[in-house]
């Protein structure tokens, strides 16, 4: 829950530096569990007025946690688009997010996270 916050409250809308794995998909199934819920609520009502407000409202930040994890990666943004491509594009997207990001620093920024963690996960693969 804490990347979840986290992302709403600091980078809502930042679309420049890095996201990590871990604050990437802790976002994404944070996000999805959520937007589980609220359609069955809206299911219950028998609207959908509830799921589009909540899509609406997170769009934003979806697209920026997605544009900042492909910057971990060295990639631009851009390659987001490959979402529209059918079957193939989210495929793609997918690997690209599942990753391990740039080691140090790329051109989107420093890693954000510790040289003590990149030591483990270097030595672990």
């Amino acid at each position: 829950m804490k990347w979840f916050i986290e992302v709403l409250r600091k980078r809502y809308a930042t679309f420049n530096g890095r996201a990590h794995r871990e604050e990437f998909w802790m976002f994404t199934l944070i996000n999805l569990a959520i937007y589980i819920v609220v359609g069955v609520i809206g299911a219950l009502l028998h609207t959908r007025v509830v799921s589009y407000l909540y899509f609406a409202t997170m769009l934003i930040p979806n697209l920026a946690v997605g544009v900042r994890r492909l910057h971990d990666s060295d990639r631009s943004g851009w390659w987001l688009l490959l979402y529209l491509v059918p079957l193939v594009g989210p495929v793609v997207l997918i690997f690209f997010w599942i990753e391990v990001g740039w080691p140090g620093e790329n051109r989107y920024g420093p890693s954000q996270i510790t040289p003590a963690i990149q030591n483990v996960m270097s030595s672990s693969t």
